[in-house]
């Protein structure tokens, strides 16, 4: 893991607790602002974040801009995803709304030393929650290759319906991959049967 990670984690710790944006069961939600760049940076930076999201580490100035430029869309909303103690653990964020229409996409990352234990379920329930649940959106996507087999299991533990596969779609480490296609929809959502982040 990145020293940076460490960092950043201790400063949005105990010296600086974050105010959650939105509060659900085992996780909560808070803005991201540009003081969180290192700490993003770090996460991206991960080998296998990096082969499983699509990305390859740019600069933490880099990462500062995208924040502030992404702060001021207001077609997308980025959130840190925090344990009660505080701890960030990831991100997840809210692209591409467009509310006439009611779709949006949903994206989602852990830090490496917290994959596995159930965070990224949290996370993206939270986030559904706050989709379905204060905003009017109807459809929300998410997209990811077919060999990220963590992210699949998380998505299908949501809920989200596989529609397809969008053939080649991506170029990653000089190789054509797949992705996945998903969705999930309000009358969806309303049927699963799970607290809402409001019932915590």
């Amino acid at each position: 893991m990145a020293e940076d990670t460490g960092t950043a984690s201790d400063q949005h710790g105990a010296e600086a607790p974050r105010e959650p944006s939105w509060r659900a069961g085992r996780v909560a939600l808070s803005a991201v602002d540009t003081d969180d760049a290192e700490l993003l940076h770090g996460w991206r930076s991960d080998p296998v974040t990096a082969y499983e999201i699509g990305v390859w580490p740019r600069s933490v100035t880099a990462m500062r801009e995208r924040i502030e430029r992404d702060s001021d869309n207001d077609d997308r909303d980025d959130f840190l995803v925090l344990l009660p103690d505080g701890t960030p653990v990831g991100h997840t964020a809210l692209s591409g709304q467009n509310i006439v229409n009611g779709t949006a996409e949903v994206e989602l990352m852990l830090a490496p030393e917290h994959r596995g234990r159930g965070h990224g379920t949290h996370a993206l329930d939270a986030l559904v929650d706050l989709a379905f649940g204060e905003l009017p959106l109807y459809r929300l996507t998410a997209e990811t290759h077919t060999g990220n087999a963590p992210a699949l299991a998380v998505l299908a533990k949501s809920g989200f319906v596989r529609e397809g596969t969008s053939r080649a779609a991506c170029l990653h480490r000089g190789r054509r991959l797949d992705l996945a296609v998903f969705s999930l929809l309000r009358p969806e959502w309303e049927a699963l049967n799970r607290p809402r982040a409001w019932d915590s």
